[in-house]
């Protein structure tokens, strides 16, 4: 028997040798592999949001000074290296016309065009156009290469020039080497390390099975109100697209349906999201289709897939074209083929020109796609873009049409057609606008090239600096003057953090430098009605001080502001038994009502802002399927604050009573203006059980388990940190018994995080 079983011991070892023991010899998944969390859970906050692109993904390291590498290189050096190259051609992607230039006017719009003013994402500033979902968009199409041709440049700088600079200035040399006059260059751009995965891009979702079709990729049902050309016709905010997947309009009309009209009340919408009026929107078209063509020479069905999904081995290229050469003359990108222009590497009137001159017609490219022809015969002609010698009626596309039927659009038109230099300067700023728009207050700008003159209005100008600023003696004085007025801590914390709160990390704009808080259309929001009495006795404490005889320092109200909220933090502090000194820098400036764009700042007003427990009237229509809780992660992630700063934030605002409204919600203390842990231990206290208010969800009361007793009431922007399992864990920490004095500690941190977000003037 014992021979027996040694024989079948042995036949069981060697029949799983080389297999994994107990039979786990199938894998089916590695770390990321679905289903994952938000397969399974797709409504939870998703807090880890905040730490995207963090110092663990650069390579870099934290403490890379980009802006001194980038002042090291000679532009007129690099510029003259981008130039030669573009007057070249590669065999791999051979340039149209023996140019590159028109190839990478685009690769710089579309890394631009992206930027939207509701929420100031997107834009050039990270090169994010490298990354999924961007770069796999349809209307990125063979914007890989463009990147890919200028790699070696790249390469050469390495570190001291980003991604996100290169592509402008590259756009920028294009310009000038046909003849175009260009603004202005700023570089400062860094670049992200990661894929953005939080940003919200449209609710459509693609067919996987089909995602290199347009018709899979290119939709919009989801994301408008109503019918083109209703009264009622509107896209949801933040969105500035028309269509997911594509920068702004779909060129062949709403629905490719070939209606200019259609087409022109879609630009319109688009491009005032990106930020753009009537007149910069014809310039940045009519200018950017002087140069160059459109490319549709292979149905798209036969065009493979994107890069984030094309096979392994094409190493990050998509968009494999199987006919002919697959690029040059058999180049497939949009599905429209032709130039708008005969001579398409020179900057001319044109474009203009022949709009109006002539009639178009529509017909369809070997694509298949709407575009237009001129109908009379002896219009001009085009070249080919890679053969000696042949000629192509001109194209237009549906949203060309769309200027010349568009009464507004028609009347600018009809300027730069009068006036070419017009154009000319209209089209150079309007560039510069939209490659700049994201990159924030001027101090940011690098290079000998950046402008720096206050008529820009969209870079929120801040008068320079007239005076000496404040020492360590004013400041010391100014708090006593600003304490002896009788305003309360809570509302000094308001006011100071209201000021900071409208910046934006997106976008680089906002906050409290300027003393915008005082100017339309700041102090006419609803959520900054407590501030106006503030202000108007931190003016008085101003007006002491500046007027003093004698003085040779002043005070602007931008710092009289941060400075109350910080004087008033550190008599909370006391008042709860640490001594602490609350950091402090000088040196905001007072900017003026005419240098304010009261549109363009109204799209700060906040529709959500938990931090001071504010929800707009209109919220239920304006976010119908958005919780408040995710629009309060959304305005902590434009904060640039992790996790453990948001909820150290909010404890303290909380504590100080810091809502909009003066209301008791969340207010979990009966120790108002002290900076006490009391928020974190009820809210992570037993003794009491929430229950909702009303129907909807939106209020709560916190009762006593045992007794019943209404105790305190709050929103969902309170109780998100204690039923949110992430926040929640820091909220424990700051309510344990050593975690008050870490609380203060970290608000105190977190408090002149804020007030310094926007000072690029001492930060970089």
């Amino acid at each position: 028997m014992l021979d027996i079983q040694d024989d079948k011991t042995n036949t069981q070892t060697h029949e799983m040798e080389g297999k994994c023991p107990f039979g786990g010899d199938r894998i089916g998944g590695a770390i990321g592999t679905p289903p994952a969390l938000s397969d399974w859970y797709p409504d939870r906050l998703k807090v880890e949001m905040l730490h995207q692109n963090g110092p663990q993904a650069n390579p870099l390291g934290e403490d890379f000074d980009y802006a001194a590498a980038f002042n090291r290189i000679d532009l007129a050096a690099l510029k003259q290296e981008i130039k030669t190259f573009l007057t070249s051609s590669v065999a791999w992607w051979p340039s149209d016309y023996g140019n590159y230039g028109p190839q990478m006017i685009r690769m710089a719009w579309h890394a631009a065009g992206t930027y939207r003013i509701a929420d100031g994402r997107g834009g050039a500033g990270e090169a994010l156009q490298r990354f999924a979902p961007i770069s796999s968009w349809w209307d990125n199409g063979n914007t890989d290469k463009s990147r890919r041709l200028i790699w070696p440049i790249k390469q050469k700088y390495g570190s001291a020039l980003s991604w996100g600079d290169l592509m402008v200035l590259t756009g920028n040399c294009a310009l000038e080497i046909m003849g175009f006059p260009t603004y202005g260059f700023a570089g400062g751009r860094q670049d992200a390390w990661e894929a953005d995965s939080a940003t919200y891009w449209g609710p459509e979702v693609w067919d996987p099975t089909n995602i290199q079709s347009p018709d899979s990729m290119v939709n919009r049902d989801k994301r408008w109100r109503g019918q083109n050309g209703d009264a009622d016709y509107a896209l949801e905010n933040p969105l500035a697209a028309t269509h997911q997947a594509l920068i702004y309009v779909n060129p062949e009309g709403p629905y490719a349906n070939g209606d200019p009209l259609g087409s022109a009340r879609d630009i319109r919408i688009a491009f005032t999201r990106m930020a753009m009026n009537d007149e910069e929107t014809v310039a940045l078209i009519a200018g950017g289709h002087a140069f160059g063509k459109s490319h549709g020479m292979v149905p798209a069905d036969q065009i493979g897939m994107p890069p984030e999904i094309a096979p392994i081995e094409a190493m990050g290229l998509g968009w494999h074209n199987p006919v002919g050469t697959g690029a040059g003359e058999f180049t497939m990108t949009n599905g429209i083929e032709g130039s708008w222009t005969p001579d398409p590497t020179q900057w001319d009137n044109s474009y203009l020109e022949n709009l109006f001159k002539f009639e178009w017609e529509q017909t369809k490219s070997p694509a298949g796609a709407t575009q237009w022809t001129p109908i009379d015969p002896s219009a001009p002609k085009t070249p080919d873009a890679h053969v000696q010698g042949k000629m192509h009626p001109l194209m237009m596309m549906t949203s060309d049409i769309a200027l010349k039927l568009d009464p507004a659009y028609r009347a600018v038109c009809e300027k730069f057609l009068g006036d070419f230099d017009a154009f000319t300067q209209a089209f150079s700023k309007a560039w510069y606008k939209l490659t700049h728009r994201d990159m924030g207050p001027r101090e940011r700008y690098l290079g000998p090239e950046r402008t720096l003159e206050n008529d820009l209005l969209w870079q929120d100008p801040i008068p320079p600096l007239d005076h000496d600023p404040i020492g360590e003696a004013d400041i010391a004085a100014l708090k006593q003057a600003i304490m002896a007025t009788g305003l309360s801590v809570s509302d000094l914390v308001f006011t100071a953090f209201s000021a900071a709160a409208t910046y934006r990390n997106s976008d680089k704009r906002g906050g409290a430098n300027g003393a915008r808080l005082a100017l339309s259309p700041q102090k006419d929001w609803a959520v900054n009605r407590r501030t106006i009495p503030v202000v108007a006795a931190l003016r008085d404490v101003m007006a002491d001080f500046n007027g003093a005889p004698g003085r040779t320092t002043k005070v602007s109200l931008a710092d009289l502001i941060v400075l109350g909220g910080c004087a008033a933090v550190e008599r909370a502090a006391a008042e709860a038994g640490l001594d602490v000194a609350v950091p402090f820098t000088p040196g905001r400036r007072d900017t003026t009502q005419e240098l304010t764009d009261i549109e363009m700042f109204n799209w700060l007003k906040p529709v959500v802002d938990g931090f001071r427990n504010y929800v707009d009237d209109q919220f239920d229509t304006i976010a119908r399927d958005v919780a408040p809780e995710e629009l309060f992660l959304d305005k902590a992630q434009l904060l640039a604050l992790t996790a453990p700063e948001w909820v150290a934030l909010i404890g303290g605002l909380r504590a100080m009573g810091a809502n909009y409204d003066n209301s008791a919600n969340g207010i979990f203390t009966d120790r108002v203006g002290v900076l006490t842990n009391d928020f974190f231990t009820v809210l992570t206290s037993m003794e009491f059980e929430w229950k909702k208010t009303d129907e909807t969800g939106m209020a709560f009361s916190l009762n006593g388990r045992t007794t019943g007793d209404v105790r305190f009431t709050a929103t969902r922007s309170d109780l998100i940190f204690g039923s949110n399992s992430q926040l929640r864990a820091v909220a424990e920490v700051y309510a344990s018994g050593d975690g008050h004095a870490r609380f203060v500690r970290d608000f105190v941190a977190v408090w002149d995080k804020v007030m310094m977000l926007d000072r690029f003037d001492v930060r970089g």
